[in-house]
């Protein structure tokens, strides 16, 4: 009997990669600050430097389906990221940036996807161009913001259905578009262990799949297009496994719940991004080393997409030189190193495999307790979620407190280095936003964005897809706010099911 051939990179369950060989990844870089004109700046000055791919962050009251001048945005329009409040906006965002010649443009947006979707869609027929000829990348993970970070707007259940509506959307009328970035980074930074950023995500992922395969979509048009978003903490050997037992663990899921036709709904495809949570403000030049050892990590677990955090970005929004040193980071490590010559280098280690393999059985016992518990959703509802991510980071606070835990710079080693200047927001920008939304409304044909707002309504009530009604009054201009605004009066609003 011939000897059982050990598992290799591209083969199920892919604990070693989705492919038998190394390949550079996408390299992306978070960002986006006060006006769309600004943020196109950074964007095309990165783009000139070797940027294959980049996210948006949106602001705070975009995120939260708020106009900018709605006064509960007042002082935080354009603070985390930049203001969109329309497409006219997102053609501002865009100018001159060709869409066929970037590997993917990301977003936050979460709660308010299906806007971000109709957005791009509208932008492509302004342009004349096939959405499929370049490619998207919608977080769309409305169900982390209830555990995770929350922006949630409507309840768990209208959420679920609204990013529900853009990956059925996607997977039949854009199917290059990634329709769903499974978060596990955002759980990981409220606290979670690895364990429970994968299984708490996986479980997410199961409410999404489900959720559109009862609507008649298949798993293969929804799974084979999905990315998960996931950490490269500091801990270097535990998260370097973490990657290799995460695709060990969706391809068992996949395979054993779903029963694919298509082998490539079984391969994890990941977008890893180092942890913020991991920087520092004292000595916040000490950055610079973790994100390269974390980066490093990502790049040994096989990923597929990349963001290095910059190392100013626990005192705000990045400067340009931060931003182009995190992406130099990323340079270097893909072209300088070697790590590129093997796919998963470290495979065979004894410790890489141990903690791989024990990693993976809890994942999967954890995906199992979820289930046993109702699933994703009732653990959101009924709170369990919040409780074990809100004992998990009283721990980790308390290991940091108790020097348990090491951080140089903060409670070991520390020193008085004078403070680097951050990146100042301009203060102009909010009122230069405000202003240009309302020259907006000024000159737009305001009947007919009330005519396909009342139709987007008539849509919502009926429990129908809304993204075409949607497309409709993104093209007529219509707002965030307005649209949201519109949703709410069907759906109504989220209130917390539990305190603290």
């Amino acid at each position: 009997m011939s000897p059982v051939q050990p598992e290799q990179p591209g083969q199920y369950p892919y604990t070693r990669g989705i492919n038998p060989d190394p390949g550079v990844w996408t390299m992306g870089q978070y960002g986006g600050f006060g006006t769309p004109a600004e943020t196109n700046e950074r964007f095309k000055m990165l783009l000139e430097q070797g940027l294959t791919g980049f996210s948006v962050a949106l602001d705070l009251p975009t995120q939260l389906g708020l106009d900018s001048d709605d006064p509960l945005s007042l002082g935080e329009v354009g603070r985390v990221g930049v203001a969109i409040d329309s497409l006219e906006d997102i053609e501002i965002l865009m100018d001159g940036i060709p869409l066929e010649k970037i590997t993917q443009v990301r977003t936050t947006a979460n709660s308010i996807g299906y806007i971000w979707a109709a957005m791009f869609i509208a932008l492509a027929e302004q342009r004349d161009m096939d959405p499929n000829k370049f490619g998207m990348f919608i977080q769309n993970d409305v169900l982390k913001e209830y555990i995770a970070r929350g922006t949630q707007i409507f309840p768990a259940e209208a959420g679920l259905k609204l990013s529900t509506d853009v990956i059925e959307y996607i997977a039949t009328k854009v199917p290059r578009w990634v329709s769903l970035a499974m978060s596990g980074y955002h759980i990981r930074e409220s606290g979670s262990d690895a364990i429970q950023e994968v299984a708490f995500t996986f479980a997410n992922a199961r409410e999404y799949m489900d959720a559109a395969i009862a609507r008649g979509v298949s798993v293969d048009q929804i799974a084979a297009t999905l990315f998960t978003f996931l950490t490269s903490n500091i801990e270097f050997l535990p998260e370097v496994a973490k990657f290799r037992a995460a695709r060990r663990t969706w391809a068992r899921l996949i395979r054993e719940k779903y029963n694919p036709q298509d082998t490539n709904s079984e391969k994890l495809r990941i977008f890893a991004f180092t942890a913020g949570s991991s920087l520092t403000a004292q000595q916040s030049m000490n950055n610079v080393v973790r994100t390269a050892v974390e980066m490093l990590a990502a790049a040994l677990g096989g990923i597929q997409t990349m963001h290095v955090s910059a190392f100013d970005e626990a005192l705000g929004v990045p400067t340009e030189e931060a931003a182009m040193l995190a992406l130099r980071t990323q340079q270097v490590i893909a072209f300088e190193t070697g790590v590129l010559k093997t796919a998963d280098p470290l495979a065979g280690s004894y410790e890489i495999e141990r903690l791989t393999d024990e990693l993976a059985e809890k994942m999967w016992a954890m995906l199992e307790d979820i289930e046993k518990r109702g699933g994703a959703l009732a653990c959101i509802n009924n709170g369990w979620f919040s409780t074990e991510l809100s004992d998990k980071a009283y721990e980790f606070a308390m290991s940091i407190d108790s020097g348990e835990r090491k951080l140089v710079g903060v409670n070991i080693f520390k020193a008085d280095t004078p403070p680097y200047a951050p990146f100042e927001i301009n203060p102009e920008s909010e009122k230069g936003q405000v202003k240009a939304l309302q020259a907006l409304r000024a000159k737009r044909d305001n009947a007919l964005v009330e005519k396909t707002l009342a139709e987007l309504h008539t849509v919502a009530k009926s429990g129908e897809n809304i993204m075409e009604a949607c497309i409709a009054a993104v093209k007529a201009y219509a707002t965030v706010g307005e649209i949201v605004n519109e949703l709410r009066k069907v759906y109504g609003k989220w209130q917390p099911t539990r305190t603290f």
